[in-house]
């Protein structure tokens, strides 16, 4: 597996085959990179996720205090997550019907963290093409403008690759994107917690420091169509993707069944991929 040049141009998602989606939906998500909310985990699911995830960060300690990253497919907690098929079935109306999840990340901003993401787009760090996987945001905590929800820049996932440059340290990390002045006003990615969002992997977005009281916590999962493939053979060995909808015929994916394990202690810490 050879590294070639990425192919990270947007391909619209077609509204007349949508199922649960509505076509206004579709449209959105095309035209501005994402759509949101959703209802997908009613409140006492959500307690119980919260649970879950508060769990394995406790167990990790200090090396789980900000995140845990790709797990998806070593814990059959997170496995069944991202087999969800209220999830899936909203993944498969931009996607098509068959649908990889490739990576997963508990993202945990503490009260008062300093820390900002900077502006970037997640298909940028990754060896994928073409550029194809859509990102599904559950809120795991409300996330809102005061405790530094997801901000997008809307209409931005249709420009190509936009220039990067240096971040200072206080940003996450070490490269992020300066917007300009015709991108526009971020929109503020406000979920209740169960909700979820959809957006593209070429959207600019990112999120600034948590100066309130109250900690913003997500699982982020990352789902693509099989056409899509891991074009730098280095890179795809940290890569331990589920098949959860459909196939691959040409068997590019590798596809892990549900793992008996659910104690992050008893397996060791996956090679990390898309961390962003």
């Amino acid at each position: 597996m050879l590294k070639q040049p990425l192919d990270l141009s947007f391909k619209s998602a077609d509204p007349s085959k949508a199922r649960v989606l509505g076509a206004d939906q579709v449209d959105h998500y095309n035209r501005e990179g994402f759509v949101q909310p959703f209802d997908i985990f009613d409140a006492s699911e959500i307690i119980e996720v919260r649970r879950y995830v508060d769990g394995l960060m406790d167990a990790l300690g200090d090396n789980g205090s900000y995140g845990i990253n790709c797990y998806q497919a070593r814990l059959s907690g997170l496995w069944d997550i991202a087999t969800d098929a209220r999830i899936l079935d909203r993944v498969q109306d931009i996607i098509g019907p068959d649908i990889i999840c490739w990576a997963s990340h508990v993202l945990s901003k503490k009260p008062q963290d300093p820390k900002q993401v900077p502006w970037h787009q997640d298909a940028s760090f990754w060896s994928l093409s073409p550029a194809r996987t859509v990102t599904v945001w559950l809120a795991i905590d409300d996330a809102d403008e005061e405790n530094s929800a997801m901000r997008f820049l809307p209409r931005s996932h249709t420009r190509g690759t936009i220039e990067e440059t240096s971040m200072g340290a206080e940003s996450v990390f070490h490269k992020g994107i300066v917007p300009t002045d015709d991108m526009g006003a971020p929109f503020t990615n406000t979920l209740k917690a169960g909700q979820m969002s959809l957006h593209a992997d070429m959207l600019v977005h990112g999120s600034l420091a948590n100066v309130s009281d109250r900690r913003r916590c997500a699982l982020t999962l990352r789902y693509c169509p099989p056409e899509a493939r891991m074009v730098d053979a280095e890179w795809a060995r940290g890569v331990e993707s589920i098949i959860c909808r459909g196939s691959d015929p040409s068997g590019h994916w590798r596809h892990f069944e549900r793992p008996d394990n659910n104690d992050i202690t008893m397996t060791s810490s996956p090679l990390v991929v898309g961390n962003n």
